[in-house]
Formats: C-alpha cells, sequence, structure tokens
C-alpha cells in the first residue's frame, strides 16, 4: 500500500481487500485501519460506519455501472443498442463477480444484512437503482424508436442484470463464463424482444 495515498484511499483500499480476502463480516474497522495505516478514530473521520465504507468499497472500487447508464440515458441513440446492452451487461456481469465474494456474508448474519439495508436506505443507494438505471436507458431508447413501442424496459432491465448477478452466484471461478462473450449472447438475446 502506498504511503503517499491520502488517508480515504488507503482506508478504502484495505477495506477492499480485507472483504475480499476474509469477508465482510469478519473485516473489522480496527483490521482496516491497521491495513490503512491510520487510527481507528481516522477511519471514522471519513465513513460513518462499517456499512457506509462497504458501501463505499462497492460504488468506488469496483465496475462502475451508474455512471454508464446515466451517460446512455443522457444520450439515446448513441451506438448502436447492441454494443450498449453489450457493454452494460459487460460491466453488470464484472460488478457482481467482483462484489459477490464481498456481499455474500450479508446473507449469512440477519443484523448485519438489517445494518446494510438502513445504511443503503440513508445514503440513498441500493441494488434497485442499476434496474432503474437500465430501465430509464431502454426508455430513452424506445422514445427514440430503438426499442419496440410494446417493450417491458422494466422487465428486460430485470432480466439483463439477474443473469448477470446469476453468472456470479451459480459458478465458481474455475467455469465462470468469460465476461465478454457473455455479456455479447446475452445482449443479443434480449435485443431480439426488444426490437
Amino acid at each position: 500500500m502506498q504511503s503517499g495515498k491520502p488517508a480515504r484511499e488507503r482506508i478504502l483500499d484495505a477495506a477492499h481487500e480485507l472483504m475480499l480476502t476474509v469477508g465482510l463480516s469478519r473485516a473489522t474497522t480496527k483490521e482496516i485501519a491497521k491495513g490503512a495505516g491510520c487510527s481507528e478514530a481516522a477511519l471514522y473521520k471519513h465513513f460513518a460506519s462499517k456499512e457506509e465504507l462497504f458501501i463505499r468499497v462497492l460504488t468506488e472500487r469496483l465496475p462502475r455501472l451508474a455512471p454508464l447508464l446515466s451517460s446512455l440515458t443522457a444520450e439515446p441513440g448513441r451506438g448502436t443498442l447492441e454494443e450498449n446492452l453489450t457493454e452494460i451487461a459487460r460491466e453488470a456481469a464484472l460488478f457482481y463477480e467482483q462484489s459477490f465474494p464481498i456481499a455474500a456474508s450479508l446473507y449469512a448474519e440477519t443484523q448485519l444484512k438489517r445494518r446494510h439495508d438502513e445504511a443503503m436506505r440513508e445514503m440513498g443507494t441500493g441494488p434497485h437503482l442499476p434496474i432503474e438505471g437500465l430501465d430509464a436507458y431502454l426508455r430513452a431508447e424506445r422514445a427514440a424508436g430503438r426499442v419496440r413501442a410494446d417493450a417491458d424496459t422494466f422487465a428486460a432491465a430485470s432480466l439483463l442484470l439477474g443473469a448477470c448477478a446469476q453468472r456470479a452466484f451459480a459458478y465458481d471461478a474455475a467455469v465462470l463464463p468469460e465476461a465478454e462473450p457473455f455479456a455479447a449472447r446475452l445482449a443479443r438475446t434480449l435485443l431480439a424482444a426488444l426490437r
């Protein structure tokens, strides 16, 4: 770890590493602070809670889906629909692949999951946002005439992102389908229903 990095960056790096190696439930703020080369008090100057730190790791250290969806929604008609859906599916597949090992422990501890859900609500974030973002993009493409007028964009968004999440959940690392061809096949299949 670079000692020249700002404390906030060192904390995020240490949290990410510990969450990947020991899991969210066992990554204590004390261990994260130690890995970042700072005190727990310094950690709490930057992050209100371990839950906030986890959310920041997800949003700042993993593939970033929200900015991609926002930029595509702002400019419907840019690129081909197939290229855009492939890029979205690739980013989503990589995000879920990298976040699943970290987030899996949430479901093993009811209180941890409850605290995490409450922190997400307070921060205005959550797993529903990518679906809503993709739905907004597909509605913009529908308004531009590139998606069928009767297409259920919410269902399409749910299918694409659900398949990407399932890829991370259903396969171990040895047999995980490669993100790029998986994303291309998924986009082509979904596109057939949208046109």
